[in-house]
């Protein structure tokens, strides 16, 4: 599979517990609830966010330009919904698709806080690689942490991703660069 689109990108992928549903500016409310709900939580993995971040322009822009490289095969964002609720929970993110020989991206994830300890983000990661592997066709997906994130590295492991090396001062995550540590997992699914 060698397109640029993502021409199979589903309404939704179901879990036992989940839908993981394309990010769309309809979900403004939820994405917004969930940014401010969860800011203290993830601010150690992420960029330093500004106040504006926050604010309901800012998300609906954001998840316009996620719905756009959704449809132009450059990502697939993923929001993680529960269905009795119909509240964000998290997303999964698989960003910078690059086809021809490459056939990669990188993976990022988050989780509300509140809903750690459950295996929801394991559950959700294993539908979610399975379409971009078998639907989408990549070869590989990368997901690099910092070392100090022991939970998401553990997760990474039970998902069958292995490390590759250590890159210093790799991302600026909450104000420093920060190391980061390299895994990836290849499909094992043998190409059509």
């Amino acid at each position: 599979m060698t397109s640029a689109r993502i021409d199979v990108l589903p309404q939704e992928i179901s879990t036992a517990r989940l839908k993981l549903v394309p990010a769309r500016e309809q979900f403004v409310r939820e994405q917004r609830e969930y940014s401010v709900e969860n800011r203290a939580h993830l601010q150690p993995w992420e960029p330093l966010r500004s106040e504006s971040f926050f604010e309901t322009n800012s998300v609906a822009q954001r998840l316009s330009t996620m719905a756009r490289n959704n449809e132009s095969g450059h990502a697939v964002h993923l929001l993680l919904i529960s269905p009795g609720t119909g509240e964000m929970v998290g997303d999964c993110n698989f960003t910078n698709i690059v086809r021809g020989p490459f056939q990669a991206c990188h993976l990022g994830f988050s989780l509300a806080k509140r809903f750690e300890g459950q295996g929801l983000m394991r559950e959700a990661l294993m539908s979610a690689i399975i379409y971009v592997f078998d639907e989408i066709g990549l070869h590989r997906i990368m997901a690099n942490i910092r070392p100090e994130n022991v939970r998401s590295a553990r997760l990474l492991e039970r998902l069958g991703f292995e490390r590759e090396g250590l890159a210093r001062s790799y991302l600026k995550i909450n104000g420093v660069w920060a190391d980061h540590v390299l895994t990836s997992l290849i499909n094992q699914i043998p190409e059509r």
